[in-house]
C-alpha cells in the first residue's frame, strides 16, 4: 500500500511517515545492539580476568612445588658431595702427614752433613788465612824496604831533573828577553807595514773595481789612497786612510790627515787605529775625520763609499745645487748615518763573538780530554812501576811505558 506524503500543520513541510518510522526503528535497534555489545564485552573481560587469576594461582603452586623439589635435590647432592670431600680430605691429610715426616727426617740428616762440611771448610779457611797473613807480613816488610830505596832514588833523580829544568828555563828566559829586545827595535815599523798590507787586502777584496793605491815610504801623505768608482767606472771621489798601531790616540793625527786631504784632494779621511779617542767605542767622526778599529773598517767604508756614489750622482744630475750637498753632508755627519753603521757593525761583532765562544768551548773540551788522557797514562805508568819494583825482571817490559831520560826531560819541559 502506498503511503502519501503528509503536510506538517505547523510549518507546512511535506514528509513520508513510513520513512520516519523506519528510521526511528532502525535507531532504536542500533541502540539496543550497542548496549548488548558493551555488556558482552564487560562479561568477556571479567571472564578473562578470572581465567588469568586462575592461571597465576596454578603457576604459583607449580613453581612452589618445583622449588621445593629442587631444594631437596640440592641438599641431597650437597650432603653426598660433603661426604666424599671429607673422605678425600682425610686421605690427603694422612698422605701429607706421612710426607712431612719423611721430609723433616731428610732435612735433619742434610743439616747434620752440612754442619760437618761447614766446620771442615772453616778449618781449611782459617789455616789458609794464617798462611796468607804470614806471607803478607813478609811481603809487606820487603815492600817497605824496597819502597824506601825506590823513594830515595826517585827523590834524588827528581832533584836532578828539577835542577836541570830550572837551568833550562832560566836560559830560555834570558834568550827570550834578548830576542824581545832585538825585536822591539823594528817591531813598530813592521807592525805598521803589516796593518797597511792587511788594509789594502781587505779593500781590494771588497771593492775589486775601485783603485787602491799604496803611498810609498818617505812620501808625505796618507798610507793608502782609495779611488771610488761607480758601475759605469766613473770616479766618484777619494778616501784616504792612515793606519796607526799604538797604545794611545794622539790628537795631532787629525790635523795631519786634514792637511793630507787637501794635498791629495781627498773627499773623506779615515784613521784605522787600535787606540780610539775618548767617547768612541768602535768608530766615530772626530772634527770631520772618521776614526775606527781595524775590524770595523769594512762596514764603515761600505757606507762611506755609498755616500760618495750618491753625492756624485746628485752632483751630476743637479749642478750648482749647494743645498743638496749640505743635506748629504748633514746626513753623513748625522745620527741616522751613525746608527746604520752601528747596526751593520753590530752584526759583524755578533758573528765574531759566536765564533769565539765556539772556539773556547771546543778548546775547553779538548783540554779536559787531554788532562783525562794524561791522568790515565800517569796512573798506568805508576801501577806498572809498582808491579815491576815488586816482581823485578819477571815482569815483561812494555816499551811505551819504559821512558828514557831524554823523554823524561821533554815531559818536564812541557
Amino acid at each position: 500500500m502506498k503511503i502519501n506524503n503528509i503536510e506538517c500543520p505547523n510549518c507546512g513541510y511535506l514528509f513520508n511517515p513510513g520513512e520516519a518510522i523506519s528510521k526511528q526503528v532502525e535507531n532504536h535497534l542500533r541502540h539496543e545492539y550497542a548496549q548488548k555489545q558493551v555488556e558482552a564485552d564487560r562479561l568477556l573481560k571479567i571472564r578473562e580476568e578470572d581465567l588469568e587469576q586462575q592461571k597465576l594461582n596454578l603457576s604459583k603452586t607449580l613453581k612452589e612445588e618445583l622449588e621445593k623439589e629442587r631444594e631437596r635435590i640440592i641438599i641431597e647432592e650437597r650432603k653426598a658431595l660433603q661426604d666424599k670431600q671429607g673422605a678425600y680430605l682425610k686421605q690427603m691429610e694422612d698422605e701429607k702427614k706421612t710426607l712431612l715426616e719423611e721430609k723433616l727426617k731428610r732435612e735433619a740428616e742434610s743439616r747434620d752433613k752440612e754442619m760437618e762440611m761447614i766446620k771442615l771448610k772453616d778449618k781449611v779457611v782459617n789455616q789458609r788465612k794464617e798462611i796468607e797473613l804470614e806471607l803478607l807480613q813478609k811481603k809487606q816488610i820487603e815492600l817497605n824496604i824496597l819502597e824506601q830505596e825506590i823513594r830515595k832514588r826517585e827523590e834524588e833523580r827528581n832533584r836532578m831533573l828539577l835542577a836541570e829544568r830550572d837551568k833550562k828555563l832560566e836560559d830560555q828566559k834570558r834568550l827570550i828577553e834578548e830576542m824581545q829586545r832585538k825585536a822591539e827595535q823594528g817591531s813598530m815599523q813592521m807592525q805598521g807595514e803589516v796593518l797597511e798590507l792587511a788594509l789594502e787586502a781587505i779593500l781590494k777584496e771588497a771593492f775589486p773595481f775601485d783603485v787602491i793605491e799604496e803611498v810609498g815610504k818617505g812620501v808625505r801623505g796618507a798610507d793608502v789612497i782609495h779611488t771610488v768608482r761607480n758601475r759605469q767606472m766613473v770616479d766618484c771621489g777619494r778616501i784616504i786612510y792612515e793606519t796607526k798601531r799604538t797604545k794611545n790616540f794622539e790628537q795631532g793625527w787629525i790635523e795631519k790627515l786634514k792637511h793630507d786631504m787637501l794635498g791629495q784632494k781627498a773627499d773623506i779621511a779615515v784613521i784605522v787605529t787600535e787606540a780610539l779617542p775618548k767617547g768612541i767605542d768602535r768608530f766615530g767622526n772626530v772634527d770631520g775625520i772618521w776614526v775606527c778599529t781595524f775590524k770595523d773598517v769594512r762596514p764603515l767604508v761600505l757606507l762611506l763609499r755609498d755616500s760618495l756614489e750618491k753625492i756624485n750622482a746628485a752632483t751630476a744630475a743637479q749642478e750648482n745645487k749647494g743645498d743638496k750637498m749640505v743635506m748629504l753632508y748633514d746626513y753623513l755627519t748625522g745620527n741616522e748615518f751613525r746608527l746604520k753603521i752601528e747596526a751593520i757593525v753590530e752584526g759583524f761583532t755578533t758573528m765574531r763573538q759566536s765564533i769565539v765562544r765556539e772556539r773556547m768551548a771546543m778548546e775547553k773540551l779538548w783540554k779536559e780530554r787531554e788532562k783525562q788522557l794524561d791522568k790515565v797514562l800517569l796512573n798506568t805508568t805508576a801501577f806498572y812501576g809498582s808491579v815491576k819494583g815488586i816482581a823485578g825482571s819477571s815482569v815483561p817490559e812494555i816499551k811505551l811505558l819504559e821512558l828514557d831520560t831524554t823523554e823524561d826531560d821533554n815531559l818536564l819541559e812541557q
